[in-house]
């Protein structure tokens, strides 16, 4: 696009919270982050947003018409509102005037117009929703994906995110030997259901995949994995118990910490290791899932999102752009359809 800083399209009007929240943890970015903000739907609402905050540097806003409800059907929504908020900053990127989009709106919207707009990259049969959940080990993040995008899969679907997850790993999370698992009752290999034994296999037999066995629920944050695959329907059940346990712990804490005198000053004392304890245990320090597989970078932030998280969903985006996640995948796959044409030969 000719130019190193990188240009987010927002949905403006997606989310519990939009668009005042939205608007100041987009402010936040383009002021710390150094980015550019396109702020996507109605102008005046926006405007009004704006006024609330002093920031010297103007986001640009893209006029829309409406946006997608939570109660709506995607598909059929998306077709009725061309031009809602989501499917204006969708084609955004299709038109290469924004490097990545974000939407804190219907999760199923949003997924569904980055298929209708953008497309799939070659080779990805199903696009997925990477997550990053923090571990036990400081500064070493796991990344589970699919966590909500595809409720049913097939081996290959699985293959395909195992490679996605291995070069998200390597190149925006810095992990130069990512240890791949595949979700499982159990950590032998003829563990699971039918899909688990088959994938399990042709994880193994993947030269490209560094897989390295069956992943327990115990495992998910135990830093003995990087990156975790699994279907969409047990990835968003496990994205969602581990954020109630991040607010349980939290909650815990702040109860119990100031019982009494004594625990009292012990807060006052602790209060730079508590915040340190929020930053790596706290969904909102991650901003969201990273739609992986589709022809452009999309982030779907949590519907209650306030402008902490649209921030980080932000960092998230611009990483990934920075990072060139896309260019890589699409590498892997043209190598892979290349050696394929070789040995067909």
């Amino acid at each position: 696009m000719g130019s190193t800083r990188a240009r987010i399209a927002i949905d403006a009007m997606g989310g519990d919270h939009a668009p005042d929240e939205i608007v100041a943890g987009a402010l936040k970015a383009q002021e710390e982050l150094g980015v550019e903000v396109l702020l996507v739907g109605d102008p005046q609402q926006i405007e009004a947003s704006l006024k609330q905050h002093t920031n010297s540097t103007r986001p640009e806003i893209v006029p829309a018409e409406g946006t997608i409800e939570m109660h709506e059907e995607p598909l059929g929504a998306l077709k009725r509102k061309p031009k809602a908020s989501i499917n204006v900053a969708m084609d955004l990127v299709k038109q290469q005037k924004a490097d990545a989009v974000i939407s804190a709106g219907h999760s199923g919207a949003a997924m569904a117009a980055a298929l209708l707009r953008l497309g799939r990259l070659p080779g990805i049969d199903r696009p997925a929703i990477g997550a990053v959940l923090p571990t036990i080990v400081p500064d070493r993040p796991v990344l589970i994906l699919d966590v909500g995008a595809n409720v049913d899969c097939r081996p290959k679907f699985l293959e395909q995110f195992a490679v996605m997850g291995t070069i998200y790993s390597q190149y925006v999370l810095g992990v130069s030997e990512p240890k791949v698992g595949l979700l499982n009752i159990g950590e032998e290999p003829c563990k699971g259901n039918e899909l688990a034994l088959r994938t399990y296999q042709i994880l193994k037999d993947n030269p490209q995949i560094p897989f390295v066995g069956n992943a327990e629920g115990r495992d998910v944050l135990s830093a003995k994995f990087d990156v975790i695959v699994c279907d969409g329907f047990a990835g968003n059940i496990l994205l969602k118990f581990a954020e109630a346990v991040g607010e349980v712990v939290l909650q815990v804490l702040r109860d119990e910490l100031v019982q009494g005198l004594n625990g009292k000053i012990g807060t006052a004392l602790l209060k730079p290791n508590l915040k340190r304890i929020k930053q790596r245990i706290d969904h909102v320090e991650h901003g969201g899932g990273l739609l992986l597989g589709v022809a452009g970078v999309c982030i779907i932030s949590h519907g209650a999102s306030q402008a902490p998280t649209i921030f980080h969903a932000i960092r998230l985006a611009k990483e990934a752009v920075d990072n060139q996640v896309l260019e890589r995948i699409q590498s892997k796959y043209q190598k892979k359809d290349r050696q394929s044409a070789v040995t067909r030969d």
